[in-house]
């Protein structure tokens, strides 16, 4: 990497964007490739082969020797198969380097290999891949070359989704249409399409990747399954936007930069709350492409680090004791013409399409708390939710001091006639100038929190894909907008009828709405009398996605089918099971192969120095004495810890998968590796650092 970078320069410059399209394409192409991303329309093949053709030699320009269909499977990562652009050889031997419109819009894949949830069976294979051509093409530069990269969605043969991306699509479809019907009863005929806008911010550990390798718990798992907690943690807040460390820096810059000749606009990076924690976040875009976005954010966080010799940790929580990874996902809606829907203005108690807006939010939210709430479950989240660090896993909306004052008034009167202001901030310090303070603080307990001109839902595990959270809050935006939509299209009295709308939400509605500390002990006996529902872990959350009350959300907006939400609730038990038995067969193989030893040649060396001492007549061994019993001790509820751990694993891989497999793993697993952890880690702070195994936290927080 180039030690100045001009950001003008190299922004996008490996990105098929819209100028680059634009200069290459012709004009009559280029007209009709925009009306298909702008207005849905269906590409015609011939337009294809023009675009392929282009395409094909921007990319090798660009030095592409393959080109993939790049897709989002229920994997949890990216998957590519690569192409080389060559053709057959001709009888000169020479080849021509072709790629056509049928191969741009279409490409195959083993269906069968990937989670699918019964959808599709072993000697049933065929799935496509189809060009989502509203996410531009780009070219990755890494070991294997110049990689012509093509947004796809992925769906099996018989046409159900298997991805993130065909879903997600679906519900932009729908919110569009929901939200163009709202904002033409107030008028609004120039805007043509009404968009969900997302930023993402991401949060990731970096560690020295010598100590990485290690720790099998950290290679198989992502996360430490034994660490005792170092002399200092984050106690004394000072990594906080601290200054961030050289090698840290150097490692920042190269992200960047790859990242901005990629078209994602990084622009926020700090040290965060955690010892080697860190945060980077990009300017807002539509939402399926800020879900590739991120999906390349994350490849590119790890790639660079293992060129700086460390390793890049997206775990939740790879450590206990300090704060996880999370990953806030801000959402809100614009149109076309630069309208946000989620702008309250200066008087937003005078903003009645805003107030339509948000009580129609406020519904679909209460409505659908426990399919958002599922919408961010993963294993590795379990650990994380309900800390000092992230939200609860009880889903309530934070709306500030002013929309919390209209929305009372409106409860109160049925009339809102007054919105709170801005007023000065006095720092009493002359020569700073007056600042104006905002009309309501910040919430950072709160999983869903009103902040500006968007909502922050703050619940996404930092390794997890955004598009189902975000796939939830289209749709469920799309039926409240709709329901709200049908009742007024057909009222006689508009103003009249919508103002009795935006008060009967509020009122149905206000028990979702909760602005105080979601930390408090106290939330959790007042959320259960509101009737709101609590699923603290994943297995807990996953039957939201097979209610009736959302196969209908899903099926009358064309987003899943009944069959695709059973597949995806199967797909997330056996991910829960697979990814416990991972854990604690490794905790398993670390206890029998490396802790257990360590600790019997520990109190082997101990028991010789103490005969020794007391060979040459020193009698009070007694500090030697208490070590030997105190590791023994520990020893003993460890071996007997593991051989439980052991027995109950073995008995959970003769289950049949599914849902009893998936309760199986968190009821009985979790609490025995618990128990296997806890002697474990009191071991740790007993043996000798030189025999301990593997390295500890303060090894791997502090120096990596």
């Amino acid at each position: 990497m180039s030690e100045y970078v001009n950001v003008a320069e190299i922004f996008g410059c490996d990105v098929f964007n819209d100028s680059v399209m634009q200069e290459r394409l012709p004009k009559k192409t280029y007209k009709e490739l925009k009306k298909t991303i702008e207005e849905g329309r269906e590409l015609s093949l011939e337009v294809a082969d023009v675009v392929a053709h282009e395409m094909k030699e921007w990319a090798i320009e660009k030095g592409a020797t393959h080109y993939s269909h790049w897709f989002q499977p229920l994997t949890g990562v990216t998957a590519e198969k690569h192409d080389a652009f060559i053709s057959a050889p001709m009888e000169n031997g020479k080849v021509l380097m072709s790629f056509s419109g049928k191969e741009l819009i279409k490409g195959e894949s083993d269906a069968s290999s990937f989670p699918s949830g019964g959808l599709r069976a072993t000697f049933e294979a065929r799935g496509y891949t189809a060009w989502d051509c509203t996410s531009p093409a780009f070219v990755r530069h890494d070991a294997a070359g110049g990689i012509l990269c093509i947004p796809t969605a992925f769906c099996s043969y018989t046409g159900e989704a298997l991805d993130q991306k065909t879903p997600l699509l679906r519900s932009m479809e729908a919110i569009n249409t929901q939200a163009l019907r709202l904002i033409r009863l107030f008028g609004n005929t120039t805007s043509k399409k009404v968009t969900p806008s997302v930023g993402s911010e991401q949060e990731y550990f970096l560690i020295s990747k010598e100590k990485w390798l290690q720790r099998k718990d950290l290679i198989y798992t992502g996360r430490t399954l034994f660490g005792a907690m170092p002399p200092k943690g984050q106690e004394m807040d000072d990594h906080y936007m601290g200054a961030v460390r050289q090698h840290v820096g150097a490692y920042m810059k190269d992200v960047n930069e790859e990242l901005w000749r990629l078209g994602v606009s990084a622009k926020t990076q700090h040290n965060e709350v955690a010892p080697s924690q860190h945060e980077l976040a990009p300017i807002y875009s539509q939402a399926n492409i800020a879900v590739d976005h991120n999906q390349i954010t994350m490849r590119i966080l790890k790639k660079v680090a293992s060129r700086h010799n460390m390793h890049c940790l997206l775990h939740e929580k790879p450590f206990a004791g300090v704060n996880g990874s999370g990953k806030h996902n801000n959402w809100s809606l614009t149109t076309d013409d630069g309208i946000n829907l989620l702008d309250p203005g200066e008087t937003p108690h005078q903003n009645i399409q805003f107030l339509l807006v948000l009580t129609c939010l406020l519904k679909a939210v209460d409505r659908h708390a426990d399919l958002l709430r599922e919408s961010a479950s993963d294993v590795g989240n379990d650990h994380r939710l309900g800390g000092h660090e992230a939200p609860p896993a009880i889903i309530s909306v934070f709306l500030g001091e002013q929309l919390e004052d209209v929305l009372e008034q409106l409860i109160r009167t049925g009339m809102a006639t007054r919105s709170k202001q801005e007023t000065p901030l006095s720092t009493r310090v002359k020569t700073i100038p007056e600042i104006m303070k905002d009309v309501t603080d910040r919430n950072r307990t709160s999983p869903f929190a009103f902040t500006g001109n968007k909502f922050e839902f703050r619940m996404v595990g930092s390794q997890d894909s955004i598009a189902p959270c975000n796939i939830v809050l289209n749709t469920m935006a799309a039926e409240a907008f709709k329901e709200a939509c049908d009742i007024l299209e057909k009222a006689d009295d508009f103003e009249m009828a919508v103002h009795d709308l935006i008060k009967d939400y509020a009122i149905d509605h206000q028990r979702i709405v909760f602005n105080g500390n979601a930390y408090a002990p106290e939330w959790e006996k007042e959320a259960k009398r509101r009737g709101l529902p609590n699923l603290p872990t994943m297995v807990d959350a996953i039957p939201a996605l097979t209610t009736e009350k959302a196969v209908k959300l899903f099926e009358t907006f064309g987003v899943f089918t009944k069959a695709e939400l059973e597949s995806r609730a199967e797909i997330q038990y056996e991910i829960y099971a697979k990814e416990m038995n991972i854990e604690a067969r490794t905790m398993i193989d670390m206890a029998t192969k490396q802790i257990i030893p360590a600790v019997i040649h520990y109190t082997t060396v101990l028991a010789k120095s103490i005969n020794e001492i007391r060979a040459v007549g020193v009698y009070d061994v007694s500090v030697q004495t208490d070590l030997l019993q105190q590791c023994t001790k520990y020893l003993k509820a460890a071996k007997t810890a593991m051989n439980k751990l052991k027995k109950l694993a073995d008995q959970a891989s003769a289950m049949e998968e599914g849902r009893d497999r998936a309760v199986f793993y968190k009821e009985k697993i979790r609490p025995a590796m618990d128990e296997l952890r806890k002697p474990v880690d009191e071991l740790e702070m007993i043996v000798d650092k030189e025999m301990w195994p593997m390295p500890s936290y303060g090894d791997l927080i502090f120096e990596g």
